[in-house]
């Protein structure tokens, strides 16, 4: 693929190597989850459209949970997450996902210390027994800037197309951003493992990220003779989580 193509172009070859890689993922029983996870306006939403576009309905999944039920709230905290895995041939994206209690749920008290402690330590293990068993996971943090926050928060209050956006969390999103960026910080600790790791994907230039995601995703799902012929994501886009990521700048504070 050439880096002369148009994003249009860019976007459509690598929707249609994503086609071909469902094909094969069906045929070959594959079990994917891919989560994505990240601050408030990351670019969640913008990046799974384009990676599902042209994907089969049928195989395919996206889950975004609302507020757990009082009967969920008593369950195991993985339960109601694990009854959206895939079965074999399909691919499950989580927009957001159990890592709620990673970010969202200590921040905003929705959990407890213990109850937020339990699933730090909890996550890799589960996410182990899910490898173990047979499934695929890819993990994605989107990472954005305070500045480019603020201004896609004022969008979306500006735009009336984008009403169905905004959320109460909104509203706290850049008051708590350091509060958040600690959470951050100890979950992607804590919870990056070999088996399971994090990719950091920078998402202030939305083009970009896009187009990063979907390559890795190529890369490390596609069959050999798909993912060799697809340009490695820009690293300065996008790359693997590392202790030192969270002291050096390359995650934003």
């Amino acid at each position: 693929m050439a880096k002369t193509d148009s994003y249009s172009d860019q976007i459509r070859n690598l929707q249609m190597a994503l086609v071909r890689y469902q094909l094969a993922a069906i045929a070959d029983g594959d079990k994917t989850v891919v989560v994505f996870e990240g601050r408030d306006t990351a670019g969640k939403d913008g990046v799974i459209k384009r990676v599902t576009e042209h994907l089969s309905v049928r195989n395919t999944r996206v889950i975004a949970l609302p507020k757990p039920t009082e009967r969920e709230q008593t369950e195991w905290y993985f339960q109601r997450y694990a009854n959206y895995l895939p079965a074999a041939g399909e691919l499950t994206i989580f927009n957001r996902s159990w890592y709620n209690r990673g970010g969202v749920e200590p921040v905003m008290g929705f959990c407890t210390p213990e109850q937020h402690e339990i699933f730090l330590r909890d996550a890799p293990r589960f996410e182990a027994m899910l490898i173990e068993n047979g499934l695929r996971i890819v993990k994605f943090w989107l990472d954005i800037s305070k500045h480019e926050q603020a201004e896609r928060l004022k969008a979306r209050i500006d735009d009336p197309l984008k009403t169905l956006k905004i959320s109460p969390l909104d509203k706290v999103a850049q008051e708590k951003w350091d509060a958040y960026s600690q959470a951050r910080d100890e979950m992607l600790r804590r919870t990056h493992t070999p088996e399971a790791p994090w990719m950091i994907v920078h998402t202030d230039r939305k083009k970009p990220a896009r187009l990063a995601v979907m390559r890795h995703l190529l890369k490390v799902l596609a069959p050999k003779d798909i993912a060799k012929a697809i340009e490695k994501p820009d690293p300065d886009v996008l790359y693997e989580f590392e202790i030192g990521a969270l002291t050096d700048g390359r995650l934003e504070h």
